[in-house]
């Protein structure tokens, strides 16, 4: 048996043992609170990725944030003769990337936390993607003790995803920019198949100001902003074209001060999604003029980004990486195909920067965002088997 089919050997049955560890740690994780908005919450989860993986000798470094979860940036030192006395990508970073923060109000692990029934667990994040965070840390401290990676490893865990990574993407397009390949740990399809496209979306508001009126004694002299916003959502939603990929869904409205008066004010969110990166120049614009627009006379509008994910484009040099996956899947003993997700991640960011992507790597889950969400326990360990010998593989790929 040749050196790199040894180590490829070593960390396989290593990550075998480690099934119980791994529940261990998620377990602590999903009982944590950590929704985006909670700093202190997703730090805390921050904190328990650095002990592990600390204690396994791996230098970790905080890239502080200043309204949500602070980056963490652990390192993996290549320290084979190949990388040492090679050139060009071998001296890269392979980047397995996550992000902590869940969707979910604080007190929720309290009011439901982490449980196992039969072969799925349960919990808030439990999936999305607490276990994919999981899962890199015990693959980073599986090449930390046997090395064999054909460049450097780094593993970035971010804080701000679920919002759209208002603080997260500079980190993220910086570390992109400099790999060699880039692995985002997002739950794998219930299918068991990763992902190799996402679509792009765009997260507006529009405020409406209107003007108050009594709204039986002094009606006439009202103009009612939620007649204006009413509107606006269906000329938004008209721009919806299934065949191209592009929906619009404004799916949060707030507005008027009491039941008994024309409405002064209403607010409305607004998500695009889009495939091609055309469409969303063109699309936001259609918004722009919509919001422009007074269907109610006397109104007034603004409309204001506030998050956005760029698409996960497949490239000739993606498309060379999910095969080299979907060659590790089989030889690890399951199958991994790719599919086109409408959901957006930070795979987009590193993706259109250039670096090589492959997405929905980690352990197998589903209903996300949802009090349903589950893993399935038995995915981790052959996820995180897969992974490794993906990535002791990547010179095959010639990346």
């Amino acid at each position: 048996m040749d050196r790199d089919s040894t180590i490829e050997a070593q960390i396989t049955a290593w990550l075998a043992t480690q099934r119980e560890a791994m529940i261990e740690a998620l377990r602590q994780m999903v009982d944590t609170d950590g929704g985006s908005y909670d700093k202190a919450g997703v730090d805390a989860v921050g904190a328990q990725v650095r002990r592990f993986l600390e204690s396994h000798g791996i230098p970790v470094e905080t890239i502080p944030r200043e309204k949500y979860g602070d980056c963490l940036r652990a390192t993996v030192a290549n320290e084979s003769a190949a990388a040492a006395t090679g050139g060009g990508n071998q001296k890269r970073n392979i980047v397995l990337m996550g992000h902590r923060d869940t969707v979910f109000p604080k007190g929720e692990p309290q009011r439901r936390p982490f449980r196992i029934e039969g072969d799925k667990a349960f919990g808030p994040g439990v999936a999305d993607m607490k276990a994919g965070i999981v899962m890199n840390m015990f693959v980073l401290a599986a090449f930390a003790k046997f090395g064999g990676a054909p460049g450097p490893l780094v593993g970035l865990f971010t804080g701000d995803e679920e919002i759209g990574s208002p603080e997260g993407r500079p980190v993220i397009e910086a570390e992109a920019r400099q790999a060699r390949a880039v692995f985002n740990s997002e739950p794998g399809r219930p299918s068991g198949n990763v992902v190799t496209g996402r679509k792009g979306g765009v997260f507006m508001v529009m405020e409406i100001e209107g003007k108050a009126a009594h709204s039986g004694g002094n009606f006439r002299e009202g103009i009612s902003a939620i007649e204006e916003l009413a509107r606006k959502i269906q000329a938004i939603h008209a721009l919806t074209d299934l065949e191209r990929g592009i929906t619009l869904n404004v799916g949060l409205v707030s507005g008027g001060q009491s039941v008994n008066t024309v409405a002064p004010w209403a607010q409305g969110q607004i998500d695009l999604r889009y495939v091609e990166p055309a469409d969303r120049d063109e699309i936001v614009g259609k918004i722009h003029e919509i919001v422009a627009k007074s269907f109610v006379p006397g109104t007034r509008a603004t409309l204001s980004v506030k998050g956005e994910f760029l698409p996960l484009t497949q490239t000739p040099a993606s498309e060379k990486l999910f095969d080299l996956y979907r060659e590790a899947a089989a030889d690890t003993g399951f199958t991994a195909g790719g599919e086109f997700s409408g959901g957006c991640a930070d795979s987009g960011f590193t993706s259109a920067v250039g670096a090589p992507t492959l997405c929905a790597v980690g352990p197998v889950g589903g209903k996300a965002h949802s009090p349903e969400e589950f893993l399935m326990v038995d995915s981790m360990v052959p996820r995180a088997q897969a992974l490794a010998r993906a990535i002791l593989r990547l010179e095959k790929t010639g990346l």
